[in-house]
């Protein structure tokens, strides 16, 4: 600051004299040059223009052009250069460093071809050019030239071009330059050294580019940089920390990019702790290291974790970028926390990021995943730009919301938008059919998949295996694995056993039997297997089931419910005694079940699958997770809340309690009703309802019963009047069902 203070008064004391000497001129232009310093640079040369000045060389002029160039001032060089009287080829080299400053590529070459003499750095400013912009085949154009050309590579040419190579992947070409590189001795030159070496660790040959780089004489922080990083893009996080851990011993400090390298060790591994602390540790941390540990939590399904974290990173005045926003908005849409995912939502506003295609479709994902697809689906509408994603993410939105008509009708208008789907687009399309029961439909699209040009994969056959056992074709089901092309994994095993009925024992253990070989830890498999057993009063083979299970050692995945109350997520287990305010929760469950039974209900304790008695069945039925959570949400949100419950799988007979109001048609509140449209019974009326759902059961329309659209009414607790109790939802098989909880007209 006080080099350009002094410069500044010395130009200032110019402009109170008359003519200087040339000498005078060289030695304030080298001052400007030294300090980066335009402002004054400018002034130096108006000077000059108002005495008249006319340098005997061009030093002075290449001087300021060169500052311009370096500053990106591409109009002032280029008057400067109109103007200068004798030009040299370190003229033409700054007016083409200032052209490759701005990115005008056009001119670039232009510039280049009206050189009357070149040079390697000629060569060298449009090979680092290209390069640098991933113009890779031009970069290696250019470097070709320049040697037909007669200037031999300079470690600036070597640089680049093998940087180019590594962008290509050309790893032939790559190693034709590796022996320039050894012919020109260059090999003590650690610049060019670092350069082959990650050549070599990208284009997959790591065991090379280590031997490279335990040769090196000389590493600097960028030598084990490329180092650390290759091992961790070839899935090596071990080496990785190895590496780094030798790195620390040599006594060379570690930058950002190495932390943000080692952080993705970590998670890799597996080692969480261990990233955190490393973190924590780290005295200044830039936007790529907040962002590294963000979307490592999320990726390791410590979601709760990435949030905290991205406040941290806000409440520091880090800017997030839009990986990080988009890695974000994805944990609120594994949590399904909407509450989360909207306070997300606005700080991307007040960013101006939400016109960001990454951002809008982790938006959309989000909305859809949190059971609100009229939102997503603004968001969708207003985007300017969309790719395959965005519109995957819109129908599998609908698709697991069961709006099957509107995920297909999508899908419909993707096409005729000219975008091609992919895999992911015919796993959201067969999810629609499956939710709709479409069994004719969905073979039409499956048989679309090979028409786009694509080879049907497992989760497509999944898909269909699944439709077709819902739709009581087990047999064809069997068939289709039979005639598949892949060999059947865990997944198809699954949706297999998944579908089985108590008719279908035969076809349950033989799809049970695979999947205890294919992971014999998962407990899945062993519950659905024993359930069946269980349903068809087989109880030996159900201990013998459970017995196996435990000599495994396979653990059940707990399932839970959880409700949002301001901003806090409170989460329930069946039984569950943990919650601050469990005798409150207890309280108004038993108060509700008691006033179920005056008016008439009676729990149906076959659905339990237990050789217990009556009291703990009627106790297993009474303490489930999502009724802890509804009671809890009575009790804290009597006019209404969003409710989620995840699970593992669902049994034949589980129960699904549908609250109506006594009082006439539900309602949604002003500004509601088209946002959850696509709840078909806010059109009917509470006798409507219980006159549709009584034939859907007598008649064993079971299909049609879907969770995701059925409406919990929350009233008033004093005007909660009928329970339905709605067996046999196992077609229902979902890794998330959402109860939407609304707030009914007049509560």
């Amino acid at each position: 600051m006080k080099l350009k203070q002094q410069l500044r008064e010395a130009i200032d004391f110019l402009f109170t004299r008359g003519p200087v000497s040339s000498a005078d001129y060289t030695r304030h232009v080298l001052h400007c040059a030294q300090s980066n310093d335009f402002n004054q640079a400018k002034r130096l040369q108006s000077h000059m223009e108002l005495q008249l000045f006319q340098p005997t060389d061009s030093f002075i002029h290449n001087q300021l052009l060169h500052l311009y160039a370096k500053c990106g001032k591409l109009s002032d060089a280029q008057q400067l250069f109109d103007k200068m009287p004798k030009r040299d080829v370190y003229s033409w080299n700054a007016l083409l460093s200032a052209y490759a400053k701005v990115g005008s590529v056009e001119d670039l070459n232009v510039v280049f071809d009206q050189m009357p003499c070149r040079d390697s750095v000629s060569y060298n400013t449009l090979i680092a050019y290209f390069a640098s912009n991933r113009l890779s085949s031009k970069a290696l154009s250019f470097f070709v030239r320049m040697q037909e050309n007669g200037f031999q590579p300079t470690q600036y040419s070597y640089v680049n071009a093998l940087q180019a190579c590594s962008q290509l992947l050309d790893f032939r070409l790559g190693k034709q330059i590796h022996g320039r590189v050894v012919v020109g001795e260059f090999e003590k030159n650690t610049f060019v050294w670092n350069a082959v070496t990650d050549l070599y660790a990208k284009c997959g040959d790591i065991d090379r580019a280590r031997w490279l780089f335990d040769g090196m004489v000389k590493k600097n922080v960028v030598s084990w940089n490329l180092m650390i990083s290759g091992y961790v893009k070839m899935g090596n996080p071990d080496e990785c920390i190895r590496l780094f851990n030798k790195m620390q011993l040599s006594g060379l400090k570690p930058d950002q990019v190495t932390v943000s390298n080692v952080l993705n060790a970590y998670f890799q591994s597996g080692r969480v702790d261990d990233a955190r602390n490393m973190f924590r540790k780290v005295a200044k941390k830039d936007e790529i290291c907040w962002t590294t540990m963000i979307v490592g939590y999320a990726q390791s399904g410590r979601e709760e974790d990435a949030l905290m974290l991205f406040n941290d990173m806000l409440r520091g005045n880090v800017r997030p970028d839009s990986h990080t926003i988009s890695s974000v908005v994805s944990s609120c849409a594994k949590l399904a926390s909407l509450y989360h995912g909207q306070g997300v939502h606005g700080k991307v506003i007040l960013m101006g990021v939400d016109s960001n295609m990454l951002v809008s479709s982790a938006l959309v994902d989000m909305y859809g995943k949190c059971g609100v697809p009229f939102d997503a689906r603004v968001i969708f509408e207003t985007m300017s730009i969309r790719n395959v994603i965005t519109w995957n993410s819109m129908i599998l939105g609908y698709a697991q919301n069961g709006e099957a008509q509107e995920a297909l009708a999508l899908y419909e208008r993707m096409l005729q938008e000219n975008f091609k789907p992919d895999n992911i687009s015919f796993v959201g399309v067969l999810s629609a059919c499956i939710n709709a029961d479409m069994v004719k439909e969905a073979f039409k699209y499956f048989d679309l998949i090979s028409e786009h040009g694509m080879t049907p994969t497992l989760d497509h056959y999944a898909c269909m295996i699944t439709l077709l056992g819902r739709s009581g074709n087990i047999d064809k089901a069997v068939d289709l694995i039979n005639g598949m092309p892949y060999k059947p994994d865990y997944q198809i095993w699954s949706a297999l056993l998944s579908v089985c009925s108590k008719d279908n024992i035969k076809t349950a253990e033989f799809a049970a039997k695979n999947l205890f070989q294919l992971e014999p830890h998962n407990a899945g498999p062993y519950i659905m297997l024993s359930n069946l057993y269980a349903a068809c009063g087989r109880w030996k083979d159900v201990a013998v089931v459970r017995s196996l299970m435990k000599e495994k050692n396979a653990k059940k995945f707990a399932a839970y419910s959880w409700v949002e109350d301001g901003n806090k997520v409170h989460r329930f287990v069946s039984d569950d005694h943990h919650h601050p305010e469990v005798e409150r929760i207890y309280g108004e469950l038993n108060r509700l079940i008691v006033k179920l039974q005056q008016i008439g209900y009676n729990p149906d304790t076959g659905n339990v699958l237990h050789i217990v008695g009556e009291e703990e069945k009627l106790r297993s039925i009474s303490h489930h997770s999502e009724k802890l959570a509804l009671a809890f949400s009575l009790i804290k949100k009597p006019k209404g809340v969003v409710m989620t419950t995840i699970c593992e799988e669902l049994s034949p007979d589980s129960v699904v309690l549908v609250y109506l109001s006594a009082s006439g048609k539900p309602r949604v509140n002003n500004g509601g009703s088209s946002k959850y449209s696509r709840h078909k019974a806010l059109s009917q009326s509470s006798e409507e309802l219980n006159s549709g759902m009584s034939e859907s059961l007598n008649n064993g329309k079971r299909n049609q019963v879907v969770i995701m659209t059925i409406i919990c009414g929350l009233v008033p607790r004093e005007t909660v009047c009928q329970l339905y109790v709605i067996k046999g939802t196992s077609n229902i098989v979902a890794a998330a069902l959402t109860y939407a909880v609304f707030e009914v007209s007049g509560s």
